[in-house]
């Protein structure tokens, strides 16, 4: 089953003028192949699809020398490399084809860090930039959802938004998936990277902030749980970000003397990769986190739902030192939106939403409950 992802139409509507560059940037198993494979499928001009993982390949691009790129093109309209961060001076060798000769070139990678750090100084100013999260709430298929969101919601907080979960039917297969993702992918990659040298620990970090999703993560606590010096616990950090396994949420602040701004909030870009690094897969009825799941699961569907739009926004959480709090803040287009999520029928604490709105006048502030999520989520 293919299923209609939402940038798809914004990379065709690219490559329909003048010759570009496109980079795709995205989780393991969030469907860029996929992706790549249908815009080749359609695409009319002559083209060339390639693997970075391919040795072969990697001998080609790897030394920029125009005269073997150009022999190897050929008369090649629209260049298509997956996994291009595989590939040593990927930067160099595109640069060198798309100033001789400009052709359309898409390249996809799954570590944002590694593909930024070999094409940022040679791309600058000729590339354009997309990321592909796993599935948003509405990229699902409406039979899914033909229900309601509030009835799917349960599976979506347990199993998460990996597209091939969508295809999976029983609850074991789902798990067994997600725990192959962990031992395959995930540890693969981890230890790809020269600069992680035990993995077995950023497991361990990994798992640590799996049961402190919602609340803010103290640095020096992980690092005396994981017997790592500090630096070490924000350089793996910072790799599990780039990897788009988590992300961070700072403190927002105008007012320093009243509001948090020096700790963070980390999120997991899927909860089922989340729930099978803690081993949790119970119903929502036999748990104690669902509250920290569903406001996870809202954050993230926040930020796929900009990023789908092409709509860009800087992301923070709001707190006082005297414990009013709120989830989530956009920061766009000079306006702040702020939104609060709870699963149930919580409310907002009426001196939260007053000092919120008298500091921030010309702010937003919404409550996002199993009521209004599909509409919310989406606008």
């Amino acid at each position: 089953m293919l299923i209609d992802r939402s940038i798809t139409t914004l990379i065709k509507d690219k490559l329909a003028g003048e010759p570009k560059v496109i980079v795709l940037y995205g989780p393991r198993q969030s469907g860029k192949t996929v992706l790549l494979n249908e815009i080749a499928r359609v695409e009319k001009r002559k083209q060339l699809s390639l693997k970075g993982e391919d040795v072969r390949i990697q001998e080609v691009f790897s030394v920029p020398r125009y005269d073997t790129l150009k022999s190897y093109l050929g008369d090649t309209e629209v260049l298509i490399i997956d996994e291009a961060q595989k590939i040593d001076n990927i930067g160099s060798s595109l640069k060198l084809i798309f100033d001789s000769s400009p052709i359309h070139i898409i390249v996809s990678g799954s570590a944002s860090f590694d593909l930024a750090n070999k094409l940022a100084e040679p791309m600058t100013g000729r590339a354009t930039f997309f990321t592909l999260y796993p599935l948003s709430v509405f990229e699902l298929d409406k039979e899914e959802i033909r229900f309601g969101l509030d009835k799917k919601l349960p599976d979506l907080l347990r199993f998460g938004m990996y597209p091939k979960i969508h295809t999976l039917g029983s609850e074991v297969e789902k798990q067994d998936y997600l725990h192959s993702v962990i031992s395959t992918y995930l540890y693969n990659d981890l230890l790809s990277f020269n600069e992680i040298k035990k993995p077995k620990k950023i497991l361990d970090l990994l798992s640590l902030l799996a049961l402190q999703i919602g609340n803010e993560v103290n640095i020096w606590e992980l690092s005396k749980q994981l017997l790592l010096d500090r630096q070490t616990v924000e350089k793996y950090l910072d790799v599990l970000e780039k990897m788009f396994i988590v992300i961070n949420l700072r403190g927002f602040s105008r007012n320093l003397r009243k509001e948090i701004t020096k700790t963070s909030k980390y999120y997991f870009v899927d909860l089922g990769l989340r729930n099978a690094l803690i081993r949790n897969f119970n119903p929502l009825r036999l748990r104690g986190d669902v509250g920290g799941l569903f406001e996870n699961f809202c954050v993230i569907e926040r930020m796929k739902a900009l990023s789908n739009q092409r709509k860009h926004a800087n992301f923070y959480f709001w707190r006082t030192y005297d414990q009013k709090e709120i989830d989530l803040i956009e920061e766009r287009d000079g306006k702040l939106n702020a939104f609060e999520f709870k699963f149930g029928d919580g409310k907002i604490p009426q001196a939260t939403k007053k000092e919120f709105l008298h500091t921030y006048p010309d702010s937003t502030l919404t409550l996002i409950n199993t009521e209004n999520i599909e509409e919310s989520l989406t606008r």
